[in-house]
């Protein structure tokens, strides 16, 4: 089985700046592009496609909460209805500058408190679910959460994900933060190995709990993410 290497990328906006696209891009194989609601705008939107595009690597959509202020990290409360058309309305802006440059739409990947939310609430699972179904992609998420119960219930193909550059808990989850700590490159490189190889993840408390790894996922906004990204990617070479 090959393991990809996913980041999440376009989180600029206007004037501000976040993350070194342009040298992590090289690096990856699958990038997961903001849509506008927690980061980027049309202008970063239509750069990240064709950096993408110039690199080689698939373009999937990076959906969030509308939630700039919060960077997307917030919890909020939405009926499931207007999740989904909230989703579709990113998706579809994204999908319009992929067909531009005549490139596929590879997946769906909620950013942040949304991606969080959907380990144990239902409502918020299936609303992502029936997005993705509605654009024909798979989405990422994470073995042993409300993911592998209710987005496959949905109809919606899973590309299950690992993280190396954020903890996990105890119950399997990421712990997700406003902003990233820094982990050394040591660090994301062991638990790539761990995942890619043994099909587990070490947790903040110590404990080796079992996960589904078919791609790996790194951080632009991570402090040393450029070093990270490509010790994780010569790490996993042989998985690739």
């Amino acid at each position: 089985m090959t393991i990809d290497l996913n980041c999440d990328m376009g989180e600029a906006y206007g004037i501000y700046k976040c993350g070194d696209d342009a040298a992590i891009m090289p690096l990856i194989s699958v990038a997961n592009v903001a849509c506008g609601f927690h980061a980027s705008d049309p202008t970063v939107m239509r750069k990240t496609v064709r950096l993408a595009k110039e690199n080689g690597v698939r373009v999937g959509a990076h959906p969030s909460y509308p939630d700039r202020d919060g960077f997307g990290r917030r919890r909020m409360e939405m009926e499931a209805e207007e999740l989904t058309a909230c989703i579709i309305y990113q998706v579809g802006a994204l999908k319009g500058f992929l067909d531009a440059e005549g490139m596929a739409l590879n997946h769906l990947k909620p950013h942040g408190a949304l991606y969080g939310a959907a380990y144990r609430d239902e409502k918020t699972a299936r609303a992502i679910a029936r997005a993705a179904v509605t654009f024909g992609v798979p989405l990422m998420g994470m073995s042993g959460t409300g993911h592998e119960e209710w987005y496959v219930d949905e109809g919606a193909e899973v590309i299950w994900e690992t993280y190396v550059d954020l903890d996990y808990d105890d119950a399997g989850e990421i712990i997700i933060t406003r902003q990233h700590e820094p982990v050394t490159a040591e660090k994301a490189t062991a638990q790539a190995v761990r995942s890619a190889r043994d099909g587990q993840a070490l947790t903040l408390g110590g404990k080796l709990i079992d996960v589904k790894c078919e791609t790996i996922c790194v951080h632009s906004d991570t402090p040393g993410a450029v070093e990270i990204a490509r010790a994780v990617r010569d790490a996993i070479a042989e998985y690739s």
